[in-house]
């Protein structure tokens, strides 16, 4: 199903074939939570804005509307009218962050929803029939993000769960792509690289989730408080083990530069929800840097977001409008932020697709990987 056209240095350029129509890689996947992105982007919208895949939460649709009720209506892809690829998140990482809520054992997750306080349980099993009932391309196998930093033991011991809970997830995967009933019985499964930041540890489970043939790949358990350097060096350690021939995602990340970053060590595909919540609260991805569109300097600017961008906020709006927008308290500002962010994204990983192309990735991350980390309001104040 993936196809590796070709490499520079560890950077990889490649097609990923699903059942709903083929990814290029690397790409980014437009997070829509709860089967929308936040700040008013439809799916008719994304098909505009250059989105290869969106990103649906397990948990969250199992709370609200409930999966048997997208199931009854034919799954995700009908359900939100978007027939591209999407990838759904077991619940992992939400049960993680619901650690005052939730209890961990052998069989699984016990917790309380964070909508009513109602006790609910997810497991391996669990999470693949929640998943199956969604129908997405791709499903997340079930594990448990680990704090960082956490003791070596009780990482160790969490890793070796979650990979008991990868057979499970495996064995149950097999057997509902099998059913009659089943909406997609094509549906994929990625295994999850854990280990916190134990350099042997995360080796060694990866090391052993590859020898259980996945669909692909997911380094998890980053991004969650850990120095940027960190995440690269696990990057450095943990990539090497991963199977060449399969997909390798990096969960949760990330900005701009850690995106250029991470495709220079290996990694194929990236999910964030930064760029539409911060469009939400005016911060804006330019090819000169980050902005803050609300700042005063731009009260009279005329120019778009970014001269450089096409997108169609860009094409139409200007920045003093778009500052009054979020001024005045009105949807319409945060929409088209999003508008212009999700585009910028999707665009990047164009611009990395076409430099990986053209033997010149090398170039592009020398240009680019501090220049989008800049602030750029300092200089626009002075013109």
């Amino acid at each position: 199903m993936f196809e590796l056209k070709k490499t520079e240095g560890r950077a990889r350029r490649g097609v990923f074939n699903t059942p709903h129509g083929a990814i290029e890689t690397p790409f980014f996947m437009n997070v829509g939570t709860a089967a929308a992105i936040k700040g008013g982007i439809s799916s008719i919208d994304l098909k505009g804005l250059k989105t290869q895949v969106e990103l649906c939460n397990t948990y969250h649709l199992h709370l609200r509307p409930g999966d048997d009720i997208i199931y009854k209506l034919g799954g995700l892809h009908k359900f939100m009218n978007w027939y591209k690829p999407i990838l759904t998140d077991s619940g992992g990482f939400q049960v993680f962050s619901l650690s005052k809520l939730r209890k961990i054992k052998e069989e699984g997750v016990y917790f309380a929803s964070h909508i009513d306080g109602k006790r609910l349980f997810i497991g391996p099993e669990e999470s693949m029939q929640i998943q199956s009932h969604l129908a997405s391309t791709i499903a997340m196998a079930f594990d448990e993000c680990i704090e960082n930093p956490a003791p070596r033991d009780y990482v160790k011991r969490s890793v070796e769960r979650t990979t008991r809970w990868l057979q499970r997830c495996k064995d149950e995967m097999a057997r509902l792509n099998s059913l009659p009933e089943t909406i997609n019985k094509q549906q994929l499964l990625f295994g999850i690289n854990q280990g916190g930041t134990y350099d042997d540890i995360r080796v060694e489970h990866m090391q052993t989730i590859s020898e259980m043939d996945m669909d692909g790949y997911a380094i998890g358990g980053l991004a969650v408080g850990e120095p940027t350097e960190e995440m690269y060096h696990i990057l450095d350690v943990v990539l090497p083990h991963a199977p060449v021939n399969k997909p390798r995602y990096l969960m949760g990340v990330g900005t701009p530069s850690n995106i250029i970053e991470g495709v220079y060590r290996g990694v194929d595909m990236f999910d964030c929800v930064m760029p539409s919540r911060n469009a939400r609260h005016a911060t804006i991805f330019t090819w000169d840097g980050i902005m803050h569109a609300t700042n005063k300097c731009y009260e009279l600017d005329e120019r778009p977001l970014d001269p450089k961008c096409d997108c169609p906020t860009c094409r139409n709006f200007s920045r003093a409008y778009i500052r009054h927008l979020f001024k005045a308290g009105e949807q319409l500002g945060g929409r088209l932020a999003v508008q212009h962010n999700l585009y910028f994204y999707n665009t990047l990983m164009e611009k990395i697709r076409e430099a990986l192309d053209e033997g010149r990735f090398e170039e592009f991350r020398n240009e680019y990987s501090q220049r989008l980390a800049t602030l750029v309001d300092k200089a626009d104040k002075g013109k």
